[in-house]
């Protein structure tokens, strides 16, 4: 088994085409493994060995369980060791098996050790630019999964998936995400953006689509020393004839505070917002 086990770590680490061996070495696996205190057996599918595989099956166009544990027999194969069965049973009670705080502060550390190596030149104008996004995943339609990310309601029991809201930001530099929440479906988008904020820094611009062009959302940006960039939200009216020209379809404009509280926000945050801001439209 330990043989087994090491011949799958060198295939994994050196002969793959993917960066484990540089963004997620096995010294930091082992690492988070032994802070969180995650006990297991020694069997071919260790928390090691299974995060490397299912990380190589999302990669690959073929994302089938089975061709995963091909892979895994292929690579055994080339050796005198004996050969796993073809049957999937094992690797998916592993994958299972691998406890969610466990990729959580992994997926943060491959983040961060990527941010770590960004320089000067990878920046727009000595700039970190951040996307920000939603979307949704489904998952199995276990009793546990609907009562915690429950199917859309118009779906028939039964006849659906749970499905989870997720919101991401990511890196334009690296391209990869570092940070992310997880919500019911019917959650908008600015819901899990406002749970996101507090991961920018300082200078960072924050890139995104209409959905987040809220005037609530404009100020708290800026309040963080950040920038935002965003489409504008359809229920705006867009008119040459307001706002200051700096340019070609260029100028700046203010923005009122609307005299309701919109839905997503308490009372007092809709009244610790000022009156107007100030936002630059390019058209």
């Amino acid at each position: 088994m330990t043989l087994r086990v090491q011949i799958l770590k060198d295939k994994f680490s050196q002969s793959l085409g993917l960066p484990f061996k540089e963004v997620l070495p096995e010294s930091v696996i082992r690492l988070t493994i032994s802070e969180l205190k995650i006990k297991y057996k020694k069997r071919l599918f260790d928390p090691l060995i299974t995060l490397w595989a299912f990380l190589s099956q999302v990669l690959d166009t073929d994302k089938t369980c089975h061709n995963a544990v091909s892979k895994i027999i292929a690579h055994l194969a080339q050796e005198e060791v004996e050969i796993p069965s073809t049957d999937t049973s094992a690797y998916c009670q592993a994958r299972a098996r691998l406890p969610e705080k466990l990729l959580e502060k992994l997926f943060n550390y491959s983040a961060q050790n990527l941010e770590a190596i960004v320089t000067q030149e990878h920046l727009w104008c000595g700039r970190n630019v951040l996307v920000i996004d939603g979307s949704t995943v489904s998952m199995p339609d276990t009793i546990e999964n609907q009562k915690e990310y429950p199917q859309p309601s118009t779906q028939k029991p039964g006849c659906g998936f749970p499905i989870a809201k997720i919101g991401v930001i990511f890196s334009l530099a690296t391209g990869a995400a570092t940070a992310f929440c997880i919500d019911v479906m019917n959650t908008h988008d600015i819901k899990l953006a406002r749970r996101l904020y507090s991961f920018l820094k300082p200078n960072d611009v924050l890139l995104g689509d209409r959905a987040f062009c809220a005037y609530a959302d404009m100020f708290a940006i800026k309040k963080l020393d950040c920038d935002a960039v965003f489409r504008k939200h359809q229920s705006r009216t867009t008119t040459m004839r307001k706002g200051k020209l700096i340019g070609d379809c260029d100028k700046i404009v203010t923005w009122y505070k609307s005299k309701r509280c919109p839905a997503g926000l308490s009372k007092d945050e809709f009244l610790a917002l000022p009156t107007s801001i100030t936002v630059r439209e390019i058209y």
